[in-house]
């Protein structure tokens, strides 16, 4: 296989290769890199001996993140403030070279929202490797094994502490795109209204906001606040110091928001609901995780319906 070929190869799966590193990274400039690294890995393999090519670089993706996610690790406890991964706006969040194919999709998509990536990153690497690959990507304890480097044993304790993490930590969420929509509306509105009492109806009564401004950005409370009076507040409170205007967006897979200034886009705010309220926002306005939003003035038509078709709010 030339060169030339073998690259043609390796692009039928980068945006899979992307999506699988940033469920793993959470971000996309380090997803990037891994999947560099996975090309040159591939390059320079006898590629007549790989008889299934996904397979193997999957393989080889995971063990590349786990190398990369210990000094992530060490960086994210250094962060000022909490640490959220970057969103990924849009229909096709901007993953990799080329799209994911539906049944990419319906294997990642679920594993890509802001609250369960947030319940990775209490796992150690070797827990999110393992439980990313076989509870999110079905691949086998063999597999998983030789990928993480530790007997079929070990992955299987791994990977049920990473299942009793998660459950314990990843909050309950409707997967209903309708309500999602019909929720996130009513917090505009009541967001535009003003008023404390009317946005404390659209919240849950435990509400949790984290807010990642990275040390770079004023007013970004540094801890997660808890309470829907205490989010009102807090968001109203923004609201009127530093106004934005809100569109409507696909944020890691469902309705979301991106606010835009006069001088590009100001931040991104994750939703998880459940009963047809709020349980938790993910607000990030670090400048840095910003530089991948689209305008969304200037790109596809804002959106509050499951397609990303349709109109501002």
């Amino acid at each position: 296989m030339t060169a030339e070929e073998a690259a043609a190869a390796f692009d039928g799966h980068r945006g899979y290769l992307t999506a699988v590193a940033y469920r793993m990274l959470g971000t996309l400039a380090d997803a990037e890199d891994a999947v560099q690294e996975a090309y040159l890995r591939f390059a320079r393999a006898d590629l007549d001996t790989i008889r299934e090519p996904r397979g193997w670089l999957t393989t080889v993706i995971g063990r590349i993140c786990l190398d990369q996610l210990s000094s992530a690790r060490v960086r994210h406890e250094q962060y000022v403030g909490p640490w959220l991964p970057e969103p990924l706006v849009g229909s096709d969040a901007g993953l990799g070279m080329a799209p994911l194919t539906p049944e990419d999709r319906i294997t990642l998509d679920e594993s890509v929202s802001m609250a369960m990536l947030v319940v990775l990153e209490s796992l150690s690497p070797p827990e999110r490797t393992a439980f990313v690959l076989h509870d999110v990507l079905s691949l086998s304890y063999e597999e998983v094994a030789a990928t993480v480097g530790r007997s079929e044993a070990a992955c299987r304790q791994l990977i049920s502490r990473a299942r009793g993490r998660v459950r314990e930590r990843a909050p309950r969420f409707t997967v209903d795109a309708q309500q999602q929509n019909a929720v996130v509306e009513a917090f505009l509105n009541a967001c535009a209204d003003g008023g404390v009492d009317t946005l404390v109806k659209v919240l849950a009564p435990e509400v949790v906001l984290r807010s990642d401004g990275g040390g770079l950005v004023s007013g970004v409370a540094r801890r997660p606040v808890i309470g829907a009076e205490n989010v009102a507040r807090l968001l109203l409170g923004v609201a009127a110091k530093h106004p934005a205007f809100p569109w409507t967006r696909r944020v890691n897979g469902a309705t979301g928001l991106v606010f835009e200034r006069s001088d590009g886009i100001a931040g991104v705010m994750a939703f998880t609901v459940d009963n047809g309220r709020i349980t938790e926002i993910d607000f990030v306005v670090n400048p840095e995780k910003l530089s991948r939003v689209p305008l969304p003035s200037r790109s596809e038509p804002s959106s509050t319906s499951a397609d990303d078709s349709g109109t501002t709010t």
